[in-house]
């Protein structure tokens, strides 16, 4: 009997395999294993949906943001209230400083995808040397709505100087530039031109 007792043991122990002889201590540690591999599964799953979420979002913002913006309702004036010098400069350049006066309502280029707009008012001339000579006047930064809507009445801040002696009775168009930074996606630029006007025949001062 005691024979068949212990072959009965040895048989159950087969059947029981490797895990007859793990202590509890082991059964716990195989299961804490198990629960740490399913945790970091559920973290990178859960990466992997943020991800695609914010990339999904900004693909929509760009395509919604470039339909938003490509015709905004621009309302902007700006004209030369005075020539406050004209001179040929001993460097074989013509400089100009002017006094403009300028009004603008860019409220319809901020939405919630917009970060900030810069803006900017150059001269625009044309002559025998170039097609199209652009020097910028005046610029600004707009960083909210409630501020988009304002008037100035101030000095050029930056003067119109020609690349040589090409600017006495010359027709100048003023044409305001923007950029639209988005918070996601591709920047929006446009222009528009606001006003002309035309430089004296001669100088109204003498270079130093």
């Amino acid at each position: 009997m005691e024979g068949e007792g212990a072959r009965e043991r040895e048989r159950e122990k087969e059947r029981r395999g490797e895990g007859e002889g793990e202590t509890e201590s082991e059964r716990r540690g195989r299961g804490r294993g198990r629960e740490m591999h399913s945790a970091v599964q559920r973290v990178n799953a859960l990466a992997t949906i943020a991800v695609i979420l914010l990339a999904t979002i900004c693909a929509a913002a760009s395509f919604l943001g470039a339909f938003n913006s490509n015709s905004p309702s621009v309302q902007a004036h700006a004209e030369v209230v005075r020539i406050n010098h004209f001179r040929r400069q001993n460097d074989w350049n013509d400089k100009v400083e002017m006094t403009l006066s300028i009004s603008m309502d860019l409220e319809s280029f901020f939405t919630w995808n917009t970060k900030q707009v810069f803006v900017f008012i150059a001269a625009e001339y044309e002559t025998e040397k170039n097609s199209l000579n652009q020097v910028s006047l005046w610029d600004h930064i707009v960083h909210e709505k409630e501020r988009a809507s304002f008037q100035v009445k101030a000095p050029a801040k930056y003067p119109l100087i020609d690349q040589g002696f090409h600017l006495r009775g010359r027709k100048i168009g003023l044409v305001l530039h923007w950029h639209i930074m988005p918070i996601c996606g591709r920047i929006i630029r446009g222009n528009m031109r606001l006003s002309e006007f035309s430089l004296p025949a001669s100088y109204t001062q003498v270079s130093i």
